[in-house]
């Protein structure tokens, strides 16, 4: 059912985006800057946005927007230039062809994700979509369902906070129009050629992103995760009220609200080291917690992806499953990576001493398809990060580790 939503509701679904996003999906920080120049004045015609469904989403086309690059990069950020410069790029193409662009949608589950969609849509009086290509953060494009669903990134739009605009049209190769699995292809080159982009001087290591342009009858396979939004921003009110103060807490909330089957895969410690290099539009880094004898590290490359027990042979998470920290105690309960990890790779002040728990949920159905785009793509990244193993459940690996009374 639509909704609207305005600048107070904006705190909350950057906090709820950011406990979902699995430790990427950009950084609070840069959520907040951007949030906090959600007014009708200059810029924005309107402070409202209107959200509607997946089914609701019948009056025209919508496209993914996202800023993409290094969350360092983008934290000071005021407004969405590139994302709203790009969307626009789409607009005036479909224009010529006689259609018209009526929504936009969030690449992933993630505080900056979720509110660039909306900060969009105000500025150019569209709607967004309540669901994701992902229920999560991921760190590539072929990650997404929107690949997986073989709609075509072709054009694809990246614009620089200083409006260089850059189109990606990658044509298929000669007699295989239409193939499916090149189709997949084409957004594993189109991922390949973005990164370096935005990596230049010229695009300080992000930019705003419009591509898959979707049809009212292709949105419903390109969007089998749904309801992302509105999930977010129930999670971020109960945040926000004081309603979820201990892990415990935010396990039976998240069954009880959403039937997520969440599990504590750390005992209760706190955060002690941290490490972090920027390459590529990614942020690469660990982050190690202790709990007594034990000491627990989430790897990422922006987004939670591997979690290791000193104790254990074995990851005890691996992607595209989830990965939260909860933060006990007064203050903040929810951070991204890049929120827990300053730039020069020292912890955020904010967490020290505090206890911290790590929390971890099986990913949606439509990311673990065995032998699909979205499962090869992050088992892919996995073997670079050093595991050469098969994708395991989370369920599976903690009931591995209590028959052997870890």
């Amino acid at each position: 059912m639509a909704f609207e939503l305005g600048p107070q509701d904006l705190e909350a679904l950057l906090l709820g985006g950011a406990f979902f996003g699995s430790g990427g999906g950009g950084t609070i920080t840069s959520a907040r800057h951007l949030a906090a120049n959600f007014h009708a004045g200059d810029y924005y015609p309107s402070q409202r946005v209107r959200v509607v469904s997946v089914e609701e989403a019948g009056d025209g086309d919508t496209v993914m927007v996202a800023y993409m690059g290094a969350p360092e990069a983008i934290n000071s950020t005021t407004y969405p230039i590139g994302p709203v410069a790009a969307a626009r790029q789409v607009q005036a193409r479909l224009a010529a062809q006689g259609r018209r662009l009526a929504y936009v949608v969030s690449p992933e589950s993630g505080a900056l994700g979720f509110v660039v969609a909306c900060l969009v849509a105000a500025k150019l009086g569209l709607a967004v979509v309540d669901a994701d290509g992902a229920g999560r953060a991921v760190p590539s494009l072929p990650m997404l369902t929107y690949a997986a669903a073989e709609i075509s990134p072709r054009p694809t739009f990246l614009v620089s906070q200083g409006e260089l605009c850059v189109e990606l049209d990658v044509t298929p190769r000669s007699g295989i129009n239409g193939d499916p699995a090149h189709q997949q292809d084409v957004s594993v080159i189109v991922e390949q050629m973005t990164r370096p982009i935005v990596a230049a001087a010229q695009f300080g290591e992000f930019g705003g992103l419009a591509m898959w342009i979707m049809s009212p009858a292709e949105l419903p396979a390109a969007l089998p995760i749904r309801a992302t939004l509105s999930r977010a921003l129930q999670l971020g009110r109960a945040l926000q009220a004081g309603e979820i103060g201990s892990a415990a807490a935010m396990i039976d909330y998240l069954d009880k609200a959403f039937g997520i089957l969440a599990r504590a895969i750390s005992q209760p410690g706190e955060l002690v080291a941290a490490e972090v290099d920027t390459t590529g539009g990614f942020d690469l880094g660990k982050v190690h917690l202790q709990a007594g004898a034990r000491r627990y590290t989430v790897v990422y490359q922006n987004e939670s992806l591997l979690a290791w027990d000193s104790a254990r042979p074995a990851p005890i998470l691996l992607a595209p499953d989830s990965l939260a920290y909860f933060v006990e105690g007064p203050g903040q309960a929810v951070y991204s990576n890049g929120d827990l990890v300053l730039a020069d790779g020292s912890l955020n002040p904010e967490v020290r001493q505090r206890t911290v728990t790590l929390l971890a949920w099986q990913a949606d159905p439509a990311l673990r398809t065995p032998g699909g785009l979205i499962l090869d793509s992050f088992r892919q990244l996995l073997a670079s990060m050093g595991y050469l193993g098969p994708y395991v459940p989370v369920g599976e690996l903690q009931r591995d580790r209590a028959e052997v009374g870890a």
